[in-house]
C-alpha cells in the first residue's frame, strides 16, 4: 500500500462527525459482541441442542426478511439520526429486561425466542438506516474508507467482547453481561445527540411500487445485482458461526464458553486485517469482492477438516479475513455505485438478502449438525457460498464474452 492510499484510508478519521459516531459505535459493537456470546451459551446450555441455536438466529433475522424493505423505506423518508436514536434506546430497554430475567435465575428458551424475535424487528429498522447514515456524516470521496474503518472497528470490538463476556459468564454470570450490554447502548446514543451540522436530506416522497422501481433499478445494473446474489448466499448459508463454532467447540474439541470465545477472537483478528486491507482498494471491481466470496467460502471449508485445534484456529484467522474483506468491499461498492435518492432503499434490500435468508440457512446448517456433526455443517457453510462465487464468476465472463 502506498503512502498516498494509506492516507486516504485514514482520512475519514479527520472529519470530526465521524469520529463522535464510530466512537459511540464502537461502544455499542463491543456490547453486541458480549451479548452475542452470552445469549449463544445460554441457549445452548438450556437446551443442549444446536437447532435451538439456529431457531434463535431464524427468529432474530426473520423480521428483515419480512420488513427490511420497509426499514430502507423508513430510512429514505425520515431523519435517520432520529430513527438510530430510537432503535438504540429500544435496544437497551430490551435488553434490560432481558437481563433482569436472566439474574433473577427465571429465563427460560422461550424468553430468549421472544427476545430475538423483538430485536430482530428493531434491527429491520436499525440495520438499512445505518448503512445509509454513514453518507451523512462524511462526503462520498470519504465513504469508502470509512465503511472499511466501520468494518474494521467492528471487528476489533470482537477480539474485547468475547474475551470479556467469557470472564463474566464464568464469574458472575450471563445476567451481567446482557446489563453490560445494556449499558453500552448510552454510546452511541449520546453519540448521536452530539452530532451537529449534518446535512440535512430532504425526505424522499414514497411513491406506490417504490420498492418495485428499486428492484428494477438493481436489476438494470449487473455489477451491483451479482454482488447483492453473492452477500445473500454468504448471508444465507456463510454466516451460521453461532451453529457450527460452539458445536466445534463443545463436540469437536471438547470445550466451553472459554474455547467459544477464543474462536470468536481468532476470527476478530483476521476481521481487522480483512477490513483495513479492503480499505486499501480505492476502486474495487466485481472481480474481486466475487474472488474475495469464493475464498472465504474455501477457508471455511478447510477449518471444518481441519486436524487440530491448533490449525483449525489458524483458519478461523484466515476465514475472519476473507470474509470482512469480502464484506467491506460489497458494501462500500453497493452504496458507491447507487443513486443517492435510492440508497437507503437499496441497503434495504442489501440487508434483506444479508440476513434475511438466515430464516432460511439457520434451521438447515442446525440441523444438519445436529444430525451429522458439527464438522459436516461447518463445511456446508463454506461450500455453498464457494460454489455461489464460482458461478458467478462463470456467468460474469461468459456474459462480458463477445459474440
Amino acid at each position: 500500500m502506498t503512502a498516498a492510499a494509506a492516507v486516504e484510508k485514514f482520512a475519514a478519521l479527520g472529519n470530526p462527525s465521524y469520529r463522535i459516531y464510530l466512537i459511540g459505535q464502537s461502544l455499542a459493537n463491543t456490547g453486541t459482541w458480549m451479548q452475542s456470546i452470552a445469549q449463544d451459551w445460554l441457549v445452548l446450555r438450556l437446551t443442549h441442542s444446536a437447532f435451538a441455536v439456529g431457531l434463535v438466529m431464524t427468529l432474530q433475522f426473520l423480521p428483515t426478511l419480512l420488513l427490511g424493505v420497509y426499514g430502507g423505506q423508513l430510512a429514505d423518508r425520515f431523519p435517520r439520526r432520529r430513527i438510530l436514536l430510537m432503535t438504540q434506546t429500544a435496544n437497551a430497554v430490551l435488553t434490560g429486561l432481558l437481563a433482569l430475567l436472566t439474574a433473577a435465575g427465571v429465563v427460560r428458551p422461550a424468553h430468549l425466542y421472544a427476545f430475538a424475535l423483538l430485536s430482530g424487528v428493531i434491527l429491520a429498522v436499525d440495520a438499512p438506516t445505518r448503512q445509509a447514515f454513514v453518507n451523512d456524516v462524511v462526503p462520498p470521496g470519504l465513504l469508502r474508507g470509512a465503511v472499511s474503518l466501520n468494518a474494521a472497528v467492528f471487528q476489533t470490538t470482537r477480539l474485547v467482547g468475547p474475551a470479556v463476556a467469557g470472564l463474566l459468564i464464568g464469574t458472575v454470570g450471563t445476567g451481567w453481561v446482557f446489563a453490560l450490554n445494556a449499558l453500552c447502548y448510552a454510546g452511541p446514543t449520546i453519540g448521536l445527540l452530539r452530532l451537529r451540522g449534518l446535512p440535512v436530506a430532504k425526505p424522499v416522497v414514497l411513491e406506490s411500487g417504490a420498492m418495485m422501481a428499486t428492484a428494477r433499478y438493481v436489476a438494470d445494473r449487473p455489477h451491483v445485482a451479482r454482488t447483492i446474489l453473492l452477500v445473500g448466499m454468504v448471508g444465507t448459508f456463510g454466516l451460521n458461526f453461532p451453529i457450527v463454532l460452539t458445536a466445534m467447540a463443545t463436540d469437536t474439541f471438547g470445550g466451553g464458553a472459554g474455547t467459544y470465545a477464543v474462536f470468536n477472537v481468532m476470527l476478530a483478528i483476521g476481521s481487522v486485517a480483512g477490513a483495513l486491507l479492503a480499505a486499501a482498494w480505492v476502486h474495487t471491481r466485481l472481480r474481486l469482492i466475487v474472488l474475495a466470496g469464493a475464498a472465504f467460502g474455501v477457508s471455511q471449508v478447510a477449518a471444518a477438516v481441519a486436524p487440530g485445534l491448533g490449525v483449525f484456529l489458524v483458519l478461523l484467522v484466515a476465514m475472519g479475513l476473507t470474509n470482512l474483506a469480502f464484506q467491506a468491499m460489497a458494501n462500500s461498492s453497493v452504496q458507491l455505485w447507487s443513486d443517492p435518492r435510492l440508497r437507503g432503499r437499496i441497503m434495504g434490500l442489501y440487508m434483506l438478502v444479508f440476513t434475511g435468508g438466515t430464516p432460511i440457512g439457520a434451521p438447515i446448517i442446525g440441523a444438519l449438525t445436529s444430525h451429522y456433526g458439527a464438522r459436516l455443517g461447518m463445511s456446508v457453510c463454506g461450500a455453498i457460498p464457494a460454489v455461489a462465487a464460482v458461478l458467478l464468476a462463470a456467468n460474469h465472463t461468459i456474459r462480458r464474452r463477445p459474440a
